[in-house]
């Protein structure tokens, strides 16, 4: 695992290294800023989906977060910066715990940029494990959270306000989801090279390792 200041950038040779191997460039936004914009729609969704999650056991309105008909008063205090950063590592922490080997993976990176924290690895990993590593950190932080945390009268208006704010952010692991399901058939392999995301079929590896082993 390395960490890095700035996203790493795609390497050209790997790029052709990995089409000349069968690897398959994946169909994504050009960058980050790009995906932001076309995850926010996605953004709105996820954060619906949390506050009914919410709903469940607790109520919660605008007026929690200082959002009345007649004022809108927001209070930003040491407090809240420390629980935002908090849960800025917890994010990519959870993306991170949940890729093989991670810790002693060189092609592992992890990193904060001016738009938020990033996970990137490059090892080959099957697309189940990946789609799981992609969707932790919403569904623990802005699903499973608020259910166990209002069973112990835990659920406070800070941690609510935290909950749809990991959601939103959540928006483009969820682009990134919808893309995987939508591109990359159910037995395939994903690896990326820096942000870009590539797909080989391992179905189709071991029919072509079957037919080199047929020739000798």
């Amino acid at each position: 695992m390395k960490i890095l200041n700035k996203l790493p950038k795609s390497n050209p040779s790997s790029h052709l290294d990995l089409i000349k191997n069968g690897w398959i460039p994946m169909k994504e936004p050009k960058n980050l800023i790009s995906a932001i914009l076309l995850s926010i729609p996605l953004m709105i969704v996820s954060a619906i989906i949390s506050i009914r999650v919410i709903n469940i056991f607790s109520s919660i309105s605008l007026s929690d977060f200082g959002l009345t008909p007649d004022a809108i008063s927001i209070t930003i205090n040491l407090s809240v910066i420390f629980w935002l950063v908090l849960l800025l590592i917890l994010h990519e922490l959870l993306h991170l715990i949940f890729i093989p080997n991670f810790i002693k993976s060189e092609k592992t990176y992890v990193g904060l940029t001016l738009f938020g924290g990033f996970v990137i690895t490059e090892e080959e990993i099957s697309k189940s494990r990946y789609i799981f590593i992609t969707i932790a950190p919403f569904m623990i932080i802005s699903i499973i959270f608020p259910l166990i945390l209002s069973v112990f009268g835990l659920l406070t208006t800070t941690l609510k306000f935290l909950i749809i704010l990991n959601s939103m952010a959540s928006s483009v692991d969820i682009l990134n989801l919808l893309l995987i399901i939508k591109q990359v058939p159910k037995n395939a392999t994903l690896k990326s090279n820096g942000p870009n995301t590539y797909w080989k079929n391992a179905q189709m590896n071991e029919k072509c390792k079957d037919n080199e082993s047929h020739l000798f």
